[in-house]
């Protein structure tokens, strides 16, 4: 049987690293050619688009800005004709003591929404004109638990992915039935991230800690958060809108009992 994604095109936004890195890898295992976007980690993302070799591309673009925006969505259409996928994966953040009121200050507000929930939303429109026609469109946005529980590296990166869930259910309604808003919550994600800074037995030591921490007795990877992003891309998941699928090795179950603001880690 054919898979129902073969011949699809997906835009991923920080696609060359990470979570959207393993994103692209496996939308190409179901034959979807990815726009794979970066705003400065070129090299990764020709890298990876190389090591695909189905003629997806890398394409800079720094989606703060809305005419990039735009301008990536019409990369997407000028090279394959379509877009069928929008992954929103791009984010930052800006470690601050919960508890430290001032930490952050407005501007380090304005930086982190621009990205985390500005952005996605002007992604969304710049996709939405190309993919109203299509047989298959949909949108996953990467949220956070943070932005569930109020919790995570600052108050400024819980309340974006709060909006940005939100956010998700507003344009859910508004763009049914011609495309599909969904998002997932990642927790704690094993990335290259930690590993470079913490080195490799710092990071081993981390996975293991968060391992006995959850339900599942795991360190949730890259691919583990791919896995259902590509799931609620999937056609098959045509009556799934508005949601959102929390990705924490069952972290959220007891969360909210034994974790307090600040004192995650």
């Amino acid at each position: 049987m054919a898979d129902r994604m073969q011949g699809g095109v997906a835009i991923v936004t920080g696609g060359g690293t990470g979570i959207g890195a393993a994103v692209v890898r496996q939308l190409a295992d179901r034959g979807v050619k990815c726009v794979i976007n970066y705003a400065t980690s070129r090299d990764d993302a020709e890298a990876l688009a190389a090591e695909i070799g189905n003629g997806s591309i890398a394409v800079q673009a720094d989606i703060v800005d809305d005419a990039a925006c735009r301008s990536l969505a019409k990369a997407a259409v000028d090279n394959f004709g379509r877009i069928d996928f929008l992954v929103n994966n791009s984010g930052r953040t800006k470690f601050a003591n919960h508890e430290d009121l001032d930490a952050l200050d407005a501007e380090d507000f304005v930086d982190i929404y621009r990205l985390n929930t500005v952005a996605a939303f002007q992604m969304i429109r710049a996709c939405a004109p190309a993919m109203r026609d299509g047989p298959m469109s949909a949108v996953v946005s990467v949220a956070s638990v943070a932005g569930v529980f109020g919790m995570g590296s600052s108050v400024a990166y819980a309340c974006s992915k709060g909006a940005l869930i939100t956010m998700t259910k507003s344009l859910a309604r508004v763009l049914a039935p011609a495309i599909r808003v969904n998002a997932v919550a990642p927790g704690y994600v094993g990335t290259g991230w930690f590993e470079k800074r913490l080195g490799e037995e710092g990071f081993t030591k981390l996975n293991a800690r968060i391992a006995a921490s959850v339900p599942m007795a795991m360190a949730t990877m890259a691919p583990d958060v791919a896995a259902p992003i590509v799931a609620l891309l999937d056609p098959a998941m045509r009556a799934v809108t508005g949601e959102l699928t929390m990705v924490d090795a069952g972290g959220h179950l007891d969360v909210a009992l034994t974790r307090r603001p600040g004192k995650e880690g």
